[in-house]
């Protein structure tokens, strides 16, 4: 039995596969028309996986192709003489095998070229090549078709050490500018730097001949055919709104997909004659954003380091203003390579991954805001059970009002949580409060950012119930009420019939409101929850 594979290189015979048909036949072509292909992206988004089987496909259609395969992964702290000395190993022995992939043994000639061969620097290395190019123009070879034209694949290429980057780039620069040396015939380098990051001691990359591909998460026609292949094996359907949402909230991160393909096949224990449905997912869902896993942990690690990652991601999706698309600040440059955002149609910053926004919020959240103890006030003996109708529904008004009544009641106080920009404060303490009731309802709760700049949509679901919720912070009459009809697109998308408008009042002399009533034929209750701004002056006494 096959399963979703999460740990290195995925194989199709040990697991469910996304073919990427269209992106092979784009890496074949670029191949034979002789190309320098990068890729560089964040670990665990299927790069190795892709261009081996890419590789595998083009050995397939035309056996003249001599793939070579390297990794630096091990070679960042090695001596230059080592790292020669370990790249003659890895050429030998993958020449060697490529041989054997075929059933045939290598010349005379070509195997005393490989044996006698030394490469000890980067001018040794453009002569191997110049001979290696040389001798299969004119060598022939046992029981195959003659190998004519190498593919250089290089994984990994990050952990080439710093000393010899620079030269190592120049040389295969040389060979694709060189009328003479025109093997290898075409190199691929894959890693989670760009070859600028990586030319420390250079203003200018001297590898400006390359190619740039980029390897796109899987649509969400992908993750539906990676999950109707399980299906065909074990017979367990999923609801189609599971694939839906899993590929909303993850971007079809290929790691993501594949670790909530694991959760919900494997560590649920959902029968498999039972459909997996939307109540499935929200648990799956949990449970990924709270453990401990080399992506989420890689991604939020970094950022942390920098709190204005925060201010950034709030700015981008609560601001109507929104950021601007720039890759010349680091900040910007950082989180469109994780994944976490992208360039829009109108060149502004848009947030593509509600999983990793919603991590990355946690990761800067403290652990205790102080005001827990107000949450409720004293006549109310169960908490967030109060919530919860005996009918097995959410009490979303009574849950948000006493959300606004708790901002009344703490007043200025929830402008000193700790480590918490105060412009995001609103924001910030609704997740908090409505986080441990989701938990104990058993619901699930789902950032949902891609409908538009300048708001923060929660989805809750429960039940098989969906209730949405629209953030904002208010922005003056005319953007107040168009938020009103941005919710009623999104309730219409969802097939939701009524929704919940919350807008945090930061002005000096805030209105609160609240309205009932029908935008676009579905209904709407909105409130607008003022935030105090100055502690009482009785208090300073």
């Amino acid at each position: 039995m096959r399963t979703f594979g999460t740990h290195g290189i995925v194989y199709p015979d040990k697991n469910y596969v996304v073919p990427r048909t269209e992106e092979t036949r784009n890496f074949i072509r670029r191949v034979i028309e002789g190309k320098y292909i990068v890729l560089f992206a964040p670990r665990q988004t299927g790069k190795t996986t892709f261009f081996r089987m890419a590789l595998d496909a083009l050995t397939t259609e035309d056996p003249t192709y001599l793939p070579i395969q390297l990794d630096f992964q091990t070679m960042r702290n090695v001596a230059p003489s080592i790292f020669y000395d370990q790249l003659k190993y890895m050429i030998n022995k993958q020449i060697n095998r490529a041989f054997q992939i075929h059933s045939s043994n290598p010349s005379e000639s070509l195997i005393q070229l490989i044996e006698n061969a030394t490469i000890t620097d980067h001018l040794s290395l453009v002569r191997f090549f110049d001979s290696l190019g040389g001798l299969l123009n004119i060598d022939s070879h046992e029981q195959t078709s003659n190998f004519k034209r190498v593919v250089l694949l290089i994984d990994e290429f990050d952990g080439i050490p710093q000393s010899v980057v620079s030269d190592f780039l120049y040389s295969l620069r040389q060979i694709y500018l060189s009328t003479e040396i025109k093997c290898p015939h075409s190199v691929g380098i894959v890693g989670v730097k760009s070859i600028a990051q990586l030319d420390y001691d250079r203003s200018i990359s001297p590898f400006n001949i390359q190619d740039e591909f980029r390897l796109p998460n899987f649509t969400v026609k992908q993750v539906g055919e990676l999950f109707s292949q399980y299906t065909d094996e074990i017979g367990q359907t999923i609801d189609q709104e599971v694939i839906q949402i899993l590929h909303k909230q993850t971007a079809g991160q290929p790691f993501l997909v594949n670790r909530l393909g694991q959760i919900l096949t494997e560590e649920m224990s959902i029968p498999k004659t039972e459909t997996i449905t939307i109540s499935h997912f929200a648990k799956a869902h949990t449970h990924l954003i709270e453990e401990k896993n080399t992506n989420i942990s890689h991604l939020t690690t970094n950022i942390r380091k920098d709190r204005s990652y925060e201010t950034i991601l709030m700015k981008i999706f609560t601001s109507d203003e929104g950021v601007r698309y720039n890759l010349h600040n680091n900040q910007i440059n950082e989180l469109a390579t994780y994944g976490v955002i992208k360039k829009g149609e109108d060149s502004m910053c848009e947030i593509v991954n509600p999983i990793y926004l919603y991590c990355i919020i946690q990761a800067f959240k403290p652990a205790i805001n102080g005001l827990e103890d107000d949450y409720f006030t004293d006549d109310n003996i169960t908490g967030y059970r109060t919530f919860l109708t005996s009918t097995g529904h959410i009490d979303l008004v009574g849950l948000i009002e006493n959300f606004r009544d708790f901002v009344a009641r703490a007043g200025y106080r929830i402008l000193q949580v700790p480590e918490t920009p105060q412009e995001y404060v609103g924001q910030h303490l609704l997740l908090t409060y409505l986080e441990p009731f989701i938990q104990i309802i058993g619901g699930g709760m789902f950032l949902e950012v891609q409908t538009g700049r300048g708001k923060m949509d929660l989805l809750i679901t429960h039940n098989q119930n969906k209730y949405v919720i629209e953030i904002k912070i208010w922005r003056g009459e005319n953007r107040y009420q168009a938020g009103k009809k941005q919710l009623a697109a999104y309730l219409k998308s969802e097939l939701a019939t009524e929704g919940y408008y919350i807008v945090f009042d930061h002005r000096s002399e805030p209105e609160p409101r609240e309205e009932k009533e029908s935008v676009e034929n579905v209904m709407i209750r909105s409130y607008v929850i003022p935030v105090i701004q100055d502690q009482p002056s009785s208090a300073t006494n």
